[in-house]
């Protein structure tokens, strides 16, 4: 049955592609990750196509040790994402903007500074991708041994989220009066402490900057555990997933949906948004012809340092049989739960070998991908949104920026065609053009 709405598009500036291999096609620009001019051209087309938001993620690390790896990745020369995405906003008037940021090794006054911050810079297109953090690497470069345990990492997110959105409150709308003639810059009696004391976090407030445009920049999250679905549903207000079998996204989208309206939140004020990868062709022929040109361009030590990480850890692959099947269970892992679960049921489903997995983790890293026409590019949206498994989709071009400019060229009239994406932006704000509430004050609704 065809369901009404349209669908959200993003748009994830993965540097020069989302493929593993997409830095060595002749189409990419090899320094594109360390260009802001290629960001911003990519930015436009996304702002030309109405796309909803960009998006980048991060980690605050080099997350592998074997040279072998790591001398033939692309993924160790990028931007932070707040501060590209800064620049981005003075480059672009209407795309949201989605930063990643962690909560295991920030502190919140930092980022809800920045992140207002941004908004500001925006006119009301700021967006964090709230993460845990889910690499070993990451906790030397802090001070830290290990990466803290999985759950503890998100019960210190769900304070240091409350604690972000108490700054972004702690200075109500119209505050800053800014009245030459009377002498006052601001009226102190919307002034507020935040006065925090909790089991990971102390902060007193106030920020020092106004309230942002949107009261909050849009929440979003990733997680896919337990722990994380729980975060997903009490917090977000985007949700990214990976998804490549519909009967599965179904259930996981009914399941989001169900325990946000355990919450009291309605349905919605939480989007759900997979990951798609198109690999389009004239011919399914000739998209199955450029992805066989990007997997020649992944090296084998690229394919397994990728999926050793992406199972958290947990497997030897160089002293493996790559042509054995995947085996049905592998040993827990503190770092990308929700990811090795992810990889585990795909190959377990598909009678993958671990030659066949590693492969189609440097393809795209379990998100759905679809090597085909536009038409059945748009098949598989369509069907995803109609069927309840998607509210949107986070766009990840295998290569940047044609990936992206035949996107915009081949599917999104068709998207169009049927009905299903918008042709320009009505609203002035990223939450506007999500459809989302702006937050009221938690001090002005506490008066």
């Amino acid at each position: 049955m065809q369901r009404n709405g349209e669908i959200k598009l993003g748009l994830f500036l993965r540097r020069v592609g989302f493929h593993e291999g997409a830095w060595r096609d002749p189409s990419v620009p090899a320094n594109g990750g360390i260009d802001i001019d290629h960001y911003a051209h990519l930015a436009a087309l996304a702002e030309g196509a109405a796309f909803h938001f960009v998006f980048l993620d991060d980690s605050p690390s080099v997350v592998e040790r074997d040279h072998a790896h790591i001398a033939r990745v692309s993924r160790n020369d990028g931007f932070e994402p707040i501060t590209l995405l800064s620049a981005l906003s003075s480059r672009t008037k209407h795309v949201g903007l989605v930063a990643t940021a962690t909560t295991t090794y920030h502190q919140p006054y930092h980022i809800a500074r920045m992140l207002a911050s941004l908004d500001h810079l925006s006119r009301g297109r700021a967006a964090w991708n709230i993460v845990t953090s889910g690499s070993k690497f990451e906790a030397p470069n802090f001070g830290e041994k290990e990466l803290p345990e999985h759950d503890m990492r998100y019960a210190r997110a769900r304070e240091f989220v409350e604690v972000v959105k108490g700054l972004w409150d702690t200075w109500e709308d119209e505050a800053f009066i800014r009245d030459k003639q009377s002498g006052i810059f601001a009226d102190t009696t919307k002034l507020h402490l935040l006065n925090h004391r909790g089991d990971y976090l102390s902060v007193t407030g106030p920020l020092n900057i106004a309230r942002p445009p949107q009261g909050h920049p849009v929440l979003v999250q990733a997680g896919a555990s337990d722990a994380g679905t729980r975060f997903a549903a009490e917090f977000a207000e985007v949700v990214f997933t990976a998804e490549p079998f519909l009967d599965n996204g179904k259930r996981h989208y009914a399941t989001l949906k169900e325990k946000a309206r355990a919450l009291g939140r309605k349905d919605d004020q939480v989007l759900v948004m997979p990951g798609i990868v198109p690999i389009i062709g004239r011919t399914k022929q000739e998209a199955s012809e450029k992805l066989q040109r990007l997997q020649s361009y992944t090296h084998i030590d690229v394919q397994i340092g990728l999926a050793d990480r992406m199972l958290g850890f947990v497997t030897d692959l160089r002293s493996m049989n790559l042509d054995s099947l995947v085996p049905e269970t592998l040993p827990q892992t503190n770092v990308t739960q929700s990811y090795q679960k992810l990889l585990l049921d795909l190959a377990v489903r598909e009678k993958f070998t671990w030659r066949q997995l590693i492969r189609l983790v440097s393809d795209c890293k379990g998100q759905l991908m679809v090597v085909g026409t536009p038409d059945e590019i748009v098949d598989s949206m369509v069907d995803a949104f109609d069927q309840y498994a998607a509210d949107g989709f986070n766009v990840m071009p295998a290569t940047l920026p044609d990936g992206l400019k035949e996107f915009i060229e081949l599917v999104v009239p068709e998207l169009r065609r049927r009905g299903k994406f918008r042709s320009g932006y009505s609203g002035q704000t990223l939450r506007e053009n999500l459809g989302l509430k702006r937050p009221l004050n938690r001090f002005t609704r506490a008066a």
